[in-house]
């Protein structure tokens, strides 16, 4: 997934977006915030998404608190704009936040 990549249009971004429930966009970034049950699961699922995102070779920030995992991402090649890696990237991680007990 290593390259140059183009930044998406707006409409790009928010026809994306329909298909990501719980998908936003914050300052330049795709954002999402899962919540847990408690810290474990939230703990397991930053290792999962590290886990992809070294697949994948392309990385968000993620912020731990107790019971909530917030992802933010943006693709820093393509100047901090929002890019189909972004969405790809997303699109991992919605797969396995169920597992995890994230809503």
């Amino acid at each position: 997934m290593n390259g140059q990549v183009d930044p998406l249009t707006d409409k790009e971004i928010e026809d994306r977006l329909a298909e990501l429930p719980g998908w936003t966009v914050a300052d330049d970034k795709l954002t999402r915030t899962y919540g847990f049950d408690s810290h474990l699961p939230a703990a397991a699922m930053v290792i999962h998404v590290a886990q992809i995102q070294e697949e994948l070779g392309h990385h968000s920030d993620q912020t731990l608190s107790y019971n909530k995992l917030t992802i933010a991402v943006n693709t820093h090649s393509a100047g901090g704009r929002i890019t189909e890696r972004d969405f790809a990237l997303a699109q991992r991680i919605e797969a396995v936040a169920a597992g995890h007990g994230a809503r």
